[in-house]
């Protein structure tokens, strides 16, 4: 008995597992390698993204939500190009080009202050 637990004969849950971490660590875009930290640490594009989504809409940057946008597309199509295809690179491109394009429609159909100066 380890820590109250029984002892049961976990061999084959205990192969499986380890033989499905044994693949994702073995894949050529796992997380021994760039192609799985670089789209990890993109999230954080992500995040900051959605936290911008309370910015009122006057304040909301054209440029940069276009530039959100653009590589978001390319890198997402890029991303299914390549050999292997790079899934978590897709996901979180798909998610920094919906974010910007969010942003711009935001900023394009809200109705213009009078500005009278």
């Amino acid at each position: 008995v380890l820590l109250g637990w029984p002892s049961f004969n976990f061999v084959i849950e205990e192969n499986l597992m380890a033989s499905r971490f044994k693949t994702l660590w073995d894949h050529p875009a796992g997380p021994k390698t760039i192609f799985f930290w670089a789209p990890t640490m993109k999230w954080g594009l992500v995040i900051a993204g959605l936290a911008d989504l309370k910015r009122p809409v006057d304040q909301i940057s054209v440029p940069q939500s276009m530039a959100l946008t653009a590589t978001g597309l390319i890198w997402s199509r890029y991303s299914t190009q390549i050999i292997p295809v790079n899934y978590n690179l897709l996901t979180v491109n798909l998610f920094v080009g919906m974010t910007g394009m969010y942003q711009l429609y935001r900023k394009f159909s809200a109705p213009a202050k009078a500005t009278d100066e």
